[in-house]
């Protein structure tokens, strides 16, 4: 025997849906619905959870951590973490003019072949060329050189490849004058210069000496302070203008050498060093070159270019090669810049030679002209040098081999395994550790706060407690203080401890929802404390998380360890699950643990808290500070920065702070204060009174400097990107826009008309002065930049993005993503230029950078932009009617950022089709969130189209255009898969609304609340649950009841609620906190029914009744006693008012008083004549009436006043209610509700409505023209009260309906075998109504090959069979098929159109579908003997019969056309000591295999009447199926093996074993294709697998929800029927050629191992005859007659 095995390597859990996943989830609770015990399960976990911490801990010891993994779980890190980068930032250096010709090649080239590079590695590329783009002349504040420094140590820091590249041809570039310079040197160069009085003057003109410096220096002025047209570019001032520029140029070179003078007198005095003094003659280039290369002996590799010119000097003089050599300001050639450019050239061969690139080239006409030949060859040599050098460096630097045992996370990457939560979550908690210590670090002055939040957690440390509240207004420091309680308390507790602390405003403007939250802290939490962590399924459904967050506190406390949580700014949370109204937060702490929070006081959140919590000990509030304590702050803050100021302008600063005492002032303040000199005039400080008033003046200071719409569209562009952006993509997107690009080529052109962008040192100058206000957001190794502060976002948002600037702010933002200008040239309009049409050099956005490696910038920031700038119609094609957009940002986003997106545009949008899409998939998260997203594309497609497919016609636009390309997927896909071809899965849209779930039981009773808006449902688990009917969300779990909840009722008055339940126990629960008031227990007899026990209230007092008893409470629990003169038997009645109402045994009324004591007894009923047997009453408060309803056929009216006479009342009625008005009676009895009018003396039915099963619940809207019903068929029915018309009919219940009540245009439906209550709505769109099936878990189904025509029996003891059209999605009363006895099975021959029934009484039924109306029965054996199985051959010549004693073999006929059947042509007997048949396959030439109850297998010879012992199997036989052309048979059992037999001749030729870990397991149908390649089967598991028949191979696994329990043949795949009612239409598409790596258990976490035969040869398949002679269109009417005529011997006619 060949034996081989395959598994699901990856790893992953299967796709499983809503119901089945809620179901098994119970696994997390130890209920046991899978092999192996609960210890198993937990030891299973547990295993996997080390693992992860394992690989986790692996992962940061490779990283270069110094802290341990449990370091950072616990929040005991001390900040600064190292961030592994996926990102290359590049640095160039080069000198001004001489160089220009290699940057442009570079841009033009080599950038974008280092990109694409670089993104199909996963890493982002950026080039930091500051020099391109702008003049030679340097910016007037001196800043130039510190910009250039800073941004070569970002990309140093940032970089994961190389970070500088160098640019060095003959010029030496440009010295500049020092910024700054130390007081004590700067005395000594005057000192020095003594005897130069002129140069003396004129150093004190230009550096004045700045006391506000620890230690104080002497800052060189601004140009424009001496030559203030210098920066005046106007065309008027262009005289003015080159006037200063020369003026600057002849001052500055007379300013170094007066300090190189002084210098060089004071190295020779040894006043200062050599290398201070070679500070004055050293250019910005070699100190570029000296940060890159030679400071940081770590720092990343780098890339040198050195261009030689070797003739210059003979050729031609330095005039006319100036932009290529140093000159001095009288045009003579510079020497000493070129000995120094000799120097730094020797450097760089003697220490980075292996980085070196030398090239010579000769000048054309004194440049590089890229036209000429040799010019072009060498540009292209730089080009080609540098991709092929950055890839090689970029490629060892991320060091793409495994790294430490852990690949480098690329984020994107839908290829990556074993890709955990953990990973995500560990990186977030060091970035919020990291920013808590960077915060606290700033907090002075809250001691007292401190030390009273520390003590109320020592006091309630070992009780149950509250959670701590901290609030204030926005901007007052409650972030920071709770910063530094974290820091505080990691000090004092002990080593075991946890600190966890999210800070929830930290990523502004997006507002985190409270799942994202509450995930990772149970993550986290778990894992520190050794906790098995959550599954997928639990941390992404909400009320489950909920629950789970509850556990973990109470798993914390049990264990002994201490526990701190520290949640910053609720308010910051998103509106999902109306989170500010913290449902979520639980309000009961245990012990060891402590739960902080904060939130503004104005907030939404904080009044929900005062609201949640009674004691006001539990708030603290943050307050401002006083003017000493801003004092304490100032000074440690310029203490820091080394730098103080005067006592004028620290007076000025305390005042101004002093009308707010807000931190975020104070810090505002700070900022500007820094850059203060001691010289900087109070008329110059720029304080704002306020928050707003300082960001204003901040901003007006950042316009003058940089031009208003630069720093507009700066901040702008930041302030909108929904989550920050990267460096490159501001530069690329502002280089698109055109107000831009005007002002900053307002006055001057750019360098190549034909190439526009922003020069990269606008930017750099820019964020050099807004280095306090931005951030990085580092996440997958990637830095975004955004602000630091909620409030300046809101400040940019209000002075810079008004309506028209932020709509084309936006338009930008979603042009650039969608790379709409990518190669191409946009039009610009510059000053006093015609219209440009100019390559911006933006970068592509496709949507995958490489096979498996998406774009996740375009996904992050696209759908937003697209939307808010109007542009719809690129929104529907690229977003909302993308196949590929969807699957690719579920898979790499997370299915919920899709849905957020959707929301958000259906929202705006109106659009129907939007909506649509969206909740198919909230349908399909389920299946996402088990898989933890890693859902492949197939798999989401098939789900889209199983789900849409029935109203792609209805929405072809959207709707209709996504299926085609889901489809045109499927069909081209290079792997097998089942392409569906009918919506079966849930389908989205229609009536249902939403579905509450919490509940664990069957929903037993419900009561709604429309003043408080509430819902209360009480389940048989003793389980009570309340939702909000505003939001539709949870808001308590109400335990207590040990057993089944009969009544719930809600006590409008007071807020409370009333539950009873037979654990005879009656319960008062507050709806505001969920707290138990009350509890009474031995209220009603142990194991009472909700329909025995009542429950009644009244304004003082509560009733609890049942047939023979009564009891009575106030409203304070105290008992009343009902006192009981008389000795008869009396029944209750019910209540009307405060009066018990009961009936004696003599037909006498007695009516009792419990307040008083008192009791009335009223005369004998009116023509009462014999006996009196109530069957259910109803109470009627208004009119004082009970109605009661006799078994002697007689509706009584009992009143406290007046007589009735009886009415006749024909019904026996299960279901009796009245309308709110007590006009109408409605009266359920089997499957007829009738409606009765409600008169003064009489009740008059004038409406009967009929239902195709027994009815179990109603009710009448409030103006009573609607009636509503809920049926044993899982169906709702809306009527109309007027007419009796069938209004509509509401399908998706999947449980028999046992309560519906109307709420606000909404059916509240329930079921006592459903855990949820659903919500219907009346005014819902009929265009999308999801396709009807019929009634889940039928006991017996049939269906036709062309899917026309159900068949089935819903309930085992039923006696009929419906008939139901799937076509039109109904079935009919007159579609019932009357059988005599219970149905046993069904079977259909297709071709011939005939459907037979067999019963427990051993008749058979058939039915010809052709002629409905007749009925045909083969009669019971003489055993009388139950039919078991029936079997068709697959030619459909004969009937196999399987009775309990014997089998019988029956051929199918015609007799003049009209089918019949004729026999028993044979039959042999069964041994009743073997176990029953329970499935067979009737075979060619007359074989019978067929298994039984036991596993046993065998093969009957009809012919030669010889029976063959199969191969068994170890449990019962469910499956037994034969292939169309007669070669192939399968049989499956519950243990989930199936054996594949070859039947010419007779041999096993595979058995195929199927293992998954959660689900029941067995083979329930099968269905072998039209051409027997392949075989399908339909398990337990809730999946479809397809074999493939020749080699046993497992070729595709689909979960369907449900288990598909009959499959027909269709032709190159199937029709089947699922256990939920849904009709399955699948056609299997396999290519010729399957790739090795194809796993089809990608997406299951299963294991199957095949066992095959050794062939000598490959087996020969013979076709056999199809049918030709039978037409079901032929048959006659008439032919009844002849075949009454000439009957059959076996056949009868009834």
């Amino acid at each position: 025997m060949l034996s081989s095995y395959n598994c699901s390597s990856c790893g992953r859990s299967g796709c499983f849906g809503v119901e089945s996943l809620r179901r098994f989830n119970r696994l997390d609770t130890g209920e046991q619905v899978t092999e192996g015990t609960s210890d198993d399960r937990k030891r299973r976990e547990e295993e996997d959870c080390g693992f992860r911490l394992k690989m986790m801990a692996e992962g940061l010891a490779a990283a270069g951590g110094d802290v341990s993994l449990q370091d950072i779980l616990r929040g005991w890190t001390g900040g600064s973490q190292r961030i592994k980068s996926n990102m290359v930032r590049v640095f160039i250096s080069s000198t001004f003019t001489d160089m220009s010709s290699e940057r442009k090649a570079l841009l033009e080239k080599a950038y974008p072949e280092v990109l694409s590079f670089c993104r199909s590695l996963g890493l982002v590329f950026e080039v930091v060329d500051l020099r391109w783009g702008i003049r030679n002349v340097p910016s007037g504040d001196h800043e130039a050189c510190e910009i250039f420094l800073q941004e070569i140590q970002r990309s140093q820091r940032m970089s994961a490849g190389p970070a500088f590249t160098a640019l060095l041809g003959n010029r030496y570039g440009h010295r500049a004058l020092p910024r700054h310079i130390p007081e004590k040197q700067f005395d000594v160069f005057l000192a020095k210069l003594h005897k130069n009085p002129e140069g003396l003057k004129q150093l004190n003109q230009w550096f004045l000496k700045d006391n506000n410096a620890v230690p104080p220096t002497y800052v060189l002025q601004p140009i424009t302070a001496h030559f203030p047209h210098y920066s005046d570019l106007r065309p008027e001032s262009r005289q003015q203008h080159d006037s200063n520029v020369l003026s600057w140029r002849l001052t500055e070179n007379q300013l170094l050498q007066l300090l190189r003078s002084a210098a060089a007198d004071s190295e020779a005095a040894g006043d200062i060093t050599a290398e201070q003094k070679q500070h004055f003659h050293t250019s910005v280039t070699e100190r570029e070159f000296e940060q890159g290369l030679w400071k940081d002996n770590h720092a990343p590799p780098a890339v040198l270019f050195v261009r030689e010119i070797p003739h210059q000097r003979v050729r031609d003089g330095p005039k006319r090669l100036a932009k290529f050599m140093d000159v001095t300001a009288d045009g003579l050639l510079d020497t000493e810049a070129q000995g120094l450019l000799s120097g730094l050239k020797s450097r760089l061969h003697a220490t980075s030679q292996q980085i070196l690139n030398l090239h010579c080239v000769e000048l054309s006409k004194g440049s590089i002209d890229p036209k000429r030949k040799e010019h072009s060859q060498y540009l292209d040599s730089v080009c080609e040098q540098f991709v092929s050098q950055m890839k090689a460096r970029i490629g060892a630097a991320v060091d793409l081999s495994v790294e430490g045992g852990r690949r480098r996370r690329i984020r994107g990457n839908t290829q990556e395994e074993n890709l955990d939560a953990s990973d995500w979550m560990v990186e977030e908690v060091m970035q919020h550790v990291d920013m808590s210590v960077k915060l606290s670090k700033g907090v002075h002055c809250r001691e007292g706060l401190l030390g009273k939040l520390c003590l109320a957690m020592w006091e309630s440390t070992n009780v149950r407690h509250s959670p701590l509240v901290v609030h204030g207004t926005a901007g007052i420091g409650k972030t920071s203080l709770l910063c530094k309680l974290a820091q505080e308390m990691r000090s004092v507790l002990e080593s075991g401890a946890v600190v966890v602390i999210r800070l929830l405003a930290d990523r502004h403007p997006q507002r985190p929802n409270i799942d994202h939250v509450l995930r990772s802290v149970c993550l986290q939490v778990c894992l520190a404390c050794d906790l098995v962590p959550p599954s997928p399924l639990t941390t992404n459904t909400h009320l489950e998380l909920l629950e789970f967050f509850r556990k973990v506190l109470s798993d914390v406390s049990q264990q002994g360890n201490t526990l701190l949580i520290i949640l910053d700014s609720l308010d910051q949370l998103s509106d999902q699950h109306h989170a500010h109204k913290l449902h979520w937060l639980p309000v009961d702490i245990p012990p060891n643990v402590h739960l902080v929070v904060s939130m503004d006081t104005n907030s939404e959140a904080f009044a929900s808290m005062r609201l949640k919590l009674d004691s006001l000990g539990s708030f603290f509030e943050v307050k401002r500070l006083s003017r000493d304590d801003g004092k304490h702050i100032m000074e440690s803050y310029l203490r820091a920065s080394q730098r103080t100021l005067t006592s004028e302008q620290s007076d000025a600063l305390l005042r101004t702070f002093e009308l707010t005492g807000c931190p975020l002032h104070l810090r505002l303040m700070l900022s500007a204060a820094k850059r203060w000199m001691s010289f900087t005039t109070l008329t110059e400080l720029r304080l704002g009174a306020s928050m707003q008033e300082m960001m204003s003046q901040l901003f007006l200071m950042l316009e003058e400097k940089h031009g208003k719409e630069l720093v507009g569209g700066a901040l702008g562009y930041i302030a909108l990107a929904r989550e920050g952006l990267l460096e490159v993509e501001l530069r690329d997107v502002m280089s698109l826009d055109d107000d831009v690009i005007s002002e900053v080529y307002r006055y001057s052109l750019p360098p190549t008309p034909s190439m526009i962008r922003l020069p990269p040192l606008l930017w750099a100058r820019l964020r050099w002065d807004l280095e306090d206000q931005l951030e990085e957001r580092w996440s997958g190794g990637v830095a975004a930049i955004a602000f630091n502060s909620r409030r300046l976002y809101e400040a940019v948002s209000a002075r810079y993005l008004t309506s028209e600037r932020r709509g084309r702010t936006l338009r930008n933002l979603a042009e650039y993503f969608l790379g709409r200008w990518s190669g191409k040239l946009k039009p610009v309009a510059l000053p006093g230029l015609s219209l440009l049409l100019s390559d911006r050099k933006v970068p592509s956005q496709p949507l995958w950078f490489a096979s498996g490696l998406a774009n996740v910038r375009k996904l992050q920031e696209l759908p937003y932009h697209l939307l808010h700038a109007g542009l719809w119609d690129e929104l529907q094609e690229q977003v909302i009617a993308s196949a590929e957009w969807l699957y690719c940002k579920s898979r790499v986003c997370g299915v919920s950022s899709v849905i957020q997106d959707l929301d958000q545009c259906s929202q705006y949008m109106g659009c129907t089709e939007t909506g649509l899409i969206r909740d198919a998939l909230v349908l399909i998260k389920p299946s996402l969130d088990f898989l933890d997203g890693h859902m492949d594309m197939s798999l989401f497609y098939t789900e889209l189209l199983a789900r849409l497919s029935s109203l792609a016609t209805t929405f072809p636009t959207v709707v209709g255009q996504l299926c085609r390309q889901c489809e045109e997927w499927l069909m081209s896909c290079p792997e097998p898969a089942l392409i569906p071809k009918t919506s079966f899965l849930q389908q989205p849209g229609g009536a249902l609304q939403h579905t509450l779930t919490a509940l664990q039981g069957g929903v037993v009773c419900v009561d709604i609340s429309t003043g408080m808006k509430l819902l209360v449902a009480g389940s048989d688990d003793g389980v009570v649950a309340v939702w909000s009917l505003a939001d539709k969300q949870l808001i308590h779990t109400l335990l207590g009841h040990t057993a089944a909840v009969l009544s719930v009722k809600v006590m409008d008055s007071s807020a409370h609620c009333l539950s009873l339940a037979a654990d005879s126990s009656l319960r008062k629960w507050s709806l505001t906190n969920g707290q138990q008031l009350l509890c009474i227990q031995e209220v009603v007899p142990a194991d009472s029914t909700p329909s025995s026990v009542h429950l009644h209230l009244s304004e003082q007092l509560l009733f609890v009744y049942t047939r023979t008893q009564v009891k009575v409470w106030r409203l304070d629990g105290s008992e009343l006693h009902l006192s009981c003169s008389s000795d008869e038997v009396w029944l209750v009645l019910g209540v009307l008012g405060e009066s018990v109402v009961s009936l004696l045994d003599s037909g006498r009324v007695r009516i009792s008083h419990p307040v008083n004591g008192t009791q009335t007894v009223k005369p004998q009923l009116e023509n009462l004549s014999g006996s009196l047997t109530p069957v259910i009453s109803v109470t009627l408060p208004k009119q004082g009436k009970v109605l009661v309803v006799s078994k002697e056929g007689f509706l009584h009216q009992i009143s406290q006043i007046g007589k009735h006479p009886p009415a006749d009342f024909p019904l026996l009625p299960s279901l009796l209610s009245v309308t709110e008005d007590e006009k109408i009676l409605l009266a359920g009895s089997e499957r007829t509700l009738s409606l009765f009018n409600i008169c003064m003396h009489s009740v008059d039915r004038f409406l009967d409505l009929q239902h195709d099963d027994t009815v179990l619940s109603a009710c009448i809207s409030s103006d009573c023209t609607l009636v509503v019903s809920g049926a044993a068929d899982q169906l709702i029915r809306i009527w109309s009260v007027t007419t009796g018309t069938l209004l509509d009919t509401l399908c998706g219940s999947d449980a028999p309906v046992t309560c519906v009540l109307l709420y606000n245009g909404f059916v509240v439906s329930a079921s006592t075998a459903a855990a949820s209550v659903q919500l219907w709505s009346l005014k819902y769109d009929r265009r999308h109504k999801p396709a009807a099936h019929i009634p889940a878990g039928s006991a017996h189904v049939a269906i036709t090959k062309d899917t026309d025509r159900v068949f089935y029996v819903r309930q085992q003891s039923q006696t009929e069979v419906m008939s139901w059209n799937s076509i039109t999605g109904q079935s009919s009363l007159s579609e019932r098929l009357a059988v005599s006895a219970e149905v046993c099975c069904l079977e259909i021959a297709q071709h011939k159109r005939m459907l037979f029934c067999g019963l427990t009484s051993g008749t058979v039924l058939i039915y010809p579908l052709a002629l409905p109306e007749e009925t045909l029965c083969i009669p019971p054996p003489e055993s009388l003997s139950r039919v078991l199985c029936l079997a068709v051959s697959s030619q459909e010549k004969h009937l196999a019969v399987a009775y309990e004693d014997s089998v019988c073999l029956f051929e199918i006929t015609t007799r003049d056309s009209f089918p019949t059947v004729e026999g028993p042509l044979q039959r042999f007997p069964l041994s009743l000591l073997h176990a029953s048949v329970s499935s067979m396959a009737l075979l060619p030439d007359r074989k019978l295999l067929y298994g039984s109850s036991c596993g046993e297998v065998k093969l009957h010879d009809f012919d030669s009447g010889r029976s063959s012992g199969l191969e068994p199997h170890h449990s019962r036989v469910t499956c037994v199926t034969g292939s169309n052309w007669g070669t192939h048979a399968l049989v499956g059992s519950e243990d989930a093996v199936q054996r594949l037999w070859a039947l010419n001749p007779l041999a096993l030729d595979h058995t195929m074993e199927y293992k998954v870990r959660f689900f029941f397991e067995g083979v329930l149908s099968a269905a072998f294709s039209d051409s027997d390649h392949f075989v399908f089967t339909g398990s337990q598991d809730r999946t479809v697998k397809v074999w493939d028949v020749a080699s046993g191979k497992l070729l595709y696994v689909q979960f369907v929800y449900s288990p598909v329990v009959r499959m027909v043949t269709f032709r190159n795949g199937f029709v089947g029927l699922s256990q939920q009612g849904s009709v399955i239409k699948e056609v299997f598409r396999c290519p010729e050629h399957i790739s090795p790596d194809y796993n089809p258990l990608r997406n299951i976490k299963a294991q199957y191992r095949v066992t095959s035969r050794e062939k000598s040869r490959d087996d020969k398949q013979d076709s056999v005859s199809d049918f030709q002679d039978f037409n079901p269109a032929q048959f006659n009417l008439n032919l009844m007659s002849m075949l009454r005529a000439k009957p059959s011997s076996t056949c009868l006619i009834l």
